[in-house]
């Protein structure tokens, strides 16, 4: 391995381990006591060399939230990919969905600005609507099959994306005095209803 080859590994070896050390301190203390400083400290390196890497804190929340969204869509496809009917499919991945947020709280919150400011300065991520890309699909074949107009498709996937998401965060956001239980049974009664709907 030549000169060049060796500090390239090494500087995608700093990169990752700045990403993973952001990641396992906002495991353990939460998104909002993320520093520099923090990060520059867990790897063992001043924090000047982390800026060497990323401008600031909000490129490496960037970074990560791409990482959270790359996962939930691997789910996705798998979940999809089990299953024949359109119908079959778009409970599948609903629950993908679900099941992502809850084993996945801290990529999650981030991905959507939960609790904290939404990362990446109006960045476009196109990874975003992978979720709305996949039941719309399935929406779409569902309404083509039952013969209705399939102008409704566009409407009415956002319409469920909104209720997915909105049950999500609500109960991300407050798990005190919501059970677990009746979000999953309402989140399941929805798409069912969703579904005799088109």
């Amino acid at each position: 391995m030549g000169l060049h080859e060796r500090r390239q590994r090494e500087k995608e070896s700093i990169r990752a381990n700045i990403l993973q050390a952001a990641f396992t301190l906002a495991k353990t203390e939460g998104w909002g006591s993320l520093s520099m400083r923090k990060i520059a400290d867990a790897i063992e390196y001043s924090a000047p060399v982390v800026y060497d890497y990323f401008e600031n804190k909000e490129a490496i929340l960037f970074e990560i939230s791409l990482d959270g969204f790359h996962k939930l869509h691997i789910e996705l496809l798998k979940a999809q990919q089990k299953q024949k009917t359109p119908e079959d499919q778009l409970v599948a991945i609903v629950d993908a969905y679900w099941n992502f947020a809850f084993k996945n709280k801290e990529y999650y919150q981030l991905m959507f600005g939960l609790g904290m400011q939404c990362c990446g300065k109006g960045q476009m991520k196109k990874e975003f609507s992978s979720f709305q890309e996949l039941i719309y699909e399935c929406t779409l074949e569902i309404i083509k099959k039952n013969g209705s107009n399939p102008d409704n498709a566009c409407h009415m996937s956002h319409a469920l994306f909104s209720a997915v998401h909105g049950m999500i965060s609500i109960m991300m956001m407050r798990t005190a005095d919501i059970p677990s239980t009746m979000n999953k049974t309402s989140l399941d009664e929805t798409v069912s209803s969703f579904i005799k709907s088109l």
